[in-house]
């Protein structure tokens, strides 16, 4: 999902204001909350790519959080899913393979039709038999089937043990969706939805804005802070900083550019604060084995040698990112520094060698390509900074391309790039979901990765434990066989940022452990 976009937070606010902020989180304010009827105005980059849940695996989540609902979610606090559109969820079995949830009484979609069993079935089996090209069916390939029991009750039937499968149902992913709206076999491609989440969708101006207002028929455990939200969407981290000095939004929670975070840090006017807190999305770099030069693995190791992470978090980033050595990012269970273990600093001298013992010699020509919308604008600065380290070690020929994110995803599912950068929101909090989702014949990157050990042995047996902490080995084991295949390249891990007005209050709790943004949270502050 995308990426995945906040956790552990501080907040970090303006000139004077700066200690009372650090001191109080939240500043201690008094609130109208959800009296107060002016909408609260949202900016971001991240627009989404359809409103269907079935057919997004992408930002696209981040409106879904907020007008539909799912099984299990994560109220303010939580760091494990808790029930939301269910009374209850447990395992019934002592394998993890029987999963069944109860749903609250009296359920209803935001239009009055009712959501029961039978239109949670819906909604998960649809995800499968649609099976769209950017949908989430990856997710689901561990259910075998899906049970009703009268018009409350659910069981999910597993192929094999899965601890995880709580984290998957407590996805956007997972969200419901009215049977007699959303059809069967195919996508809704219209711009309405009929969910029944805290707020229901008034209006929607694609690549403008999501109009948000209370869902009065909502019952689930959000205690909305407001009665409505604007979603804005921008093309770059200046316009969207522009618009918050000039007070035309109050928030803005994905896409913050490293040079307007680095001012809104040092140089914020009175007015405005930012919270700033540690993140678990990540860049990363993905190579098509069917390509001539991508697909040899002596090519992809000496591009390993050579990138320079530091330089990209340093020069690019302004330090607002971490150098990442492992695709599975920092403050999860299993991280470890495999790309760092095996290569070591980056050095051309190494990378000439490992080509020349694969019998390489000539400078290897390579396509990177990259989107122009989705995952901020520095972006195209990262990618010429990769072609000058990769040019400048003497062993690359580097062209760069780019495509709009809608374009390009359909390039790199039908195989066309050599070389592709991705990011990566997690779906949730665990390892298993920095890896599981890139692995396996059909994954969410559209570029089959067989590798039978991690998908046939490291993942069904990390998957049976139901205590997270003891996945270490296998996670570490998993990691081990990435790096010496060196597919999937890490770059870089973020730090979450949400700049705001000081009149707004509720950004440092308004991020979910998959550092989407549960907007609910956001009011307005009344005094000082």
């Amino acid at each position: 999902m995308f990426k995945r976009n906040r956790v552990r937070r501080r907040v970090a606010a303006a000139a004077s204001l700066t200690s009372l902020i650090t001191l109080l989180p939240g500043c201690g304010l008094l609130s109208d909350g959800p009296d107060d009827s002016s909408p609260i105005v949202v900016g971001t980059t991240s627009a989404p790519s359809t409103l269907d849940p079935a057919g997004a695996w992408d930002g696209s989540w981040e409106l879904f959080r907020n007008v539909y609902q799912t099984l299990l979610a994560y109220p303010n606090g939580a760091t494990t899913p808790q029930p939301d559109a269910a009374e209850t969820c447990s395992f019934t079995d002592s394998t993890s393979r029987t999963y069944h949830c109860k749903l609250r009484a009296g359920l209803k979609f935001a239009d009055g039709d009712p959501l029961d069993a039978k239109a949670v079935q819906h909604s998960i089996d649809r995800i499968r038999t649609i099976n769209a090209p950017s949908g989430p069916a990856g997710l689901l390939e561990g259910l075998d089937r899906v049970e009703t029991v009268g018009t409350r009750e659910i069981v999910f039937h597993l192929k094999k043990p899965d601890a995880t499968f709580p984290f998957v149902l407590a996805t956007p992913a997972m969200s419901l969706v009215d049977p007699r709206e959303y059809p069967a076999n195919s996508l809704r491609t219209d711009k309405d939805v009929r969910g029944s989440g805290p707020y229901r969708l008034e209006s929607y101006d694609e690549g403008e804005q999501a109009v948000l207002v209370r869902n009065d028929s909502y019952k689930g455990f959000a205690e909305r802070e407001n009665h409505a939200v604007t979603i804005r969407y921008f093309q770059d981290s200046d316009a969207m900083v522009k618009a918050l000095r000039e007070k035309r939004i109050d928030v803005t929670y994905r896409g913050l550019a490293a040079d307007d975070i680095l001012a809104l840090q040092q140089q914020s006017p009175a007015d405005l604060q930012l919270v700033d807190g540690t993140g678990t999305d990540i860049s990363y770099l993905v190579f098509n084995p069917k390509d001539r030069w991508a697909g040899n693995a002596a090519v992809r190791k000496a591009v390993a040698q050579v990138v320079d992470r530091g330089a990209i978090a340093h020069k690019v980033y302004r330090d607002t990112v971490e150098p990442l050595y492992s695709m599975v990012p920092k403050g999860l269970t299993g991280h470890t520094t495999s790309y760092f273990d095996r290569f070591g600093d980056p050095n051309a001298g190494k990378a000439r060698a490992i080509l020349t013992g694969a019998g390489i010699t000539r400078r290897v020509p390579l396509t990177f390509w990259y989107t122009s919308d989705r995952y901020g604008s520095e972006t195209a600065v990262m990618f010429q900074e990769l072609k000058r380290q990769l040019d400048d070690s003497g062993l690359f020929t580097v062209t760069l391309r780019t495509r709009p994110w809608k374009t390009y995803v359909t390039g790199y599912q039908k195989g066309e790039y050599p070389v592709f950068g991705r990011g990566w929101f997690p779906d949730f909090p665990d390892a298993d979901n920095f890896i599981a989702p890139f692995v396996g014949e059909h994954n969410a990157l559209g570029t089959p990765y067989v590798t039978k050990k991690i998908t046939g042995e490291l993942l069904p047996r990390s998957r049976a434990q139901g205590n997270r902490a003891e996945v270490v080995k296998d996670m570490t084991s998993a990691q081990r066989i990435m790096v010496d295949d060196a597919r999937l390249i890490p770059l870089w891990q973020g730090r979450q940022y949400v700049a705001a007005s000081q009149d707004i209050a509720g950004g440092e709790r308004a991020l979910d452990p998959s550092t989407i943004m549960t907007m609910w949270e956001l009011h307005r502050k009344t005094s000082w």
